[in-house]
């Protein structure tokens, strides 16, 4: 199968159609950019967050977390009672860019790593990903992140996917690569415009 062939289309979400950071709360929490840095790589390192992704209850994440780093306490509980101000906006275009998929039949589906006691606030921030997604598959609640190959598996059994007829769209060359060995069509997302060419180009998308 080509790209052209693609019936089906998966969207990541942080990093192509919504923008979340640590930095957005932390820069307020630790104005100093060095001391910030060591938090966030040090203290509250992506290898703990993944573990949340995972499927780790995120307030018991950060309870633990905050006995073992006492003198950092109060910020590493900021991770959970301030959590919604880690989100920032939409990715401007992304989802334009897929409501016109969507106008034009094409199936669409969310693959995200995101935890399952964060996800409500993420609903509530963008109510629209109820209604532009056939199917969502949040890692935390499945207890399983990408790129673990195996949530792959799930996505496309639980919705009756086949891979190479399905495009993967994702913001992570790791991501990216665990599709790929599993047979999808992917796309690693950079910028909107680079996205609509290749839609265009594989005849998904008409030019506006």
């Amino acid at each position: 199968m080509t790209a052209s062939h693609v019936t089906a289309i998966i969207f990541d979400l942080g990093g192509v159609l919504i923008d979340w950071s640590p930095e957005y709360l932390y820069r307020e929490l630790i104005p100093d950019a060095d001391e910030r840095c060591h938090f966030l790589t040090k203290i509250c390192t992506p290898e703990w967050n993944h573990q949340m992704d995972a499927g780790r209850s995120v307030p018991n994440a950060v309870a633990t977390l905050a006995d073992h780093h006492p003198e950092h306490g109060e910020l590493i509980k900021a991770w959970w009672s301030r959590w919604p101000e880690m989100l920032g906006g939409e990715i401007p275009g992304t989802r334009t860019v897929a409501e016109a998929l969507m106008r034009a039949g094409m199936p669409l589906y969310a693959l995200t790593n995101w935890s399952a006691q964060t996800w409500p606030f993420a609903i509530q921030r963008f109510p629209w990903i109820e209604g532009l997604f056939d199917g969502v598959v949040v890692s935390g609640r499945e207890h399983v992140a990408k790129p673990d190959p195996r949530i792959f598996e799930i996505l496309h059994r639980r919705y009756d996917l086949e891979p190479t007829r399905t495009l993967f769209i994702d913001d992570s060359p790791a991501n990216i690569q665990t599709a790929a060995n599993s047979g999808y069509v992917t796309h690693t997302f950079t910028t909107v415009s680079r996205l609509e060419t290749w839609l265009h180009e594989h005849g998904h998308l008409d030019r506006s």
